[in-house]
């Protein structure tokens, strides 16, 4: 496949799964304005490199005019790993700027709490900080529906709150900066449908301590539920879609209590007016 022929299968063969939820969730979301210049942070996986062909198709055919800028960042990437990304960049002609950061460095020195969830904070901050340098306003990250509805579940049975991983952020320690999430609406296994159809072969995870016990522990955490997804789905088709949806779908007036702001509410505040 030519980087032409695998541009054209977004639009064209997978219009209906992909390109119409990328464009549907930029435009319900407001992820893009005339005159952004938004950086497609590229992992090199499978997520990402799909974003990076949606925003360079949208760049050139949507109803906004905004700049590109295409960043990569190597927290300490295995060689083959690094070069496995260079290659797919090259196949689907994504022009990446690549930096490099010591984060699996100072990661690998961490020995209690989450791993993970320090790696992926030490990486946004540098991506922002990049971002910042190329006169970006913007970061996009490729998170899906499926890494939406997931995250709705973990907080709920692990986190004992309601709350999800939101279209688009401001970011609270790069003032002017913002993330958004144009595959917010995307299914996981449409992509995955992509990338064998144009016979595709990203990296999975890349992190060297997926075999270290907090890794490991997220991971099945987040894994857990989407296999619990997949088994209501065999009786309810439409679980997954119902729990995004009620993201969208909330009804405050049946609401116990919330928080906004570092505030607390309860629904006695307004129960005897």
């Amino acid at each position: 496949m030519t980087a032409g022929e695998i541009e054209r299968s977004i639009i064209k063969k997978f219009r209906k799964e992909i390109w119409c939820p990328f464009v549907k969730s930029v435009k319900q979301y407001e992820l893009i304005s005339e005159g952004d210049k938004i950086a497609v942070c590229i992992s090199g996986g499978k997520d990402s490199f799909l974003l990076a062909k949606c925003m360079q198709e949208l760049c050139r055919h949507g109803q906004y005019e905004f700049g590109l800028e295409f960043i990569v960042m190597d927290p300490g990437y295995a060689p083959k790993n690094r070069q496995r990304i260079e290659e797919n960049a090259d196949i689907l002609q994504v022009p990446v700027h690549i930096f490099e950061s010591n984060i699996f460095s100072v990661v690998d020195s961490v020995t209690q709490g989450s791993a993970c969830y320090l790696c992926a904070r030490m990486r946004r901050g540098y991506l922002y900080e990049f971002a910042k340098k190329l006169g970006c306003n913007k970061i996009a990250l490729g998170h899906h529906f499926d890494d939406v509805v997931s995250t709705t579940m973990l907080s709920m049975f692990y986190g004992a709150e309601v709350k999800t991983m939101m279209p688009k952020l401001k970011s609270t320690s790069h003032p002017g900066m913002e993330l958004i999430r144009p595959l917010y609406a995307v299914r996981e296994r449409d992509i995955i449908d992509w990338a064998n159809y144009n016979d595709l072969s990203f990296l999975g995870c890349a992190c060297r301590f997926t075999e270290r016990v907090a890794g490991k522990e997220e991971e099945s955490k987040r894994k857990e539920m989407k296999e619990l997804l997949a088994f209501m789905e065999q009786t309810n088709p439409e679980a997954a879609n119902n729990v995004f949806r009620s993201l969208h779908n909330v009804a405050l007036d049946c609401i116990v209590g919330w928080r906004k702001g570092g505030e607390r509410g309860s629904f006695l505040t307004d129960y005897h007016k």
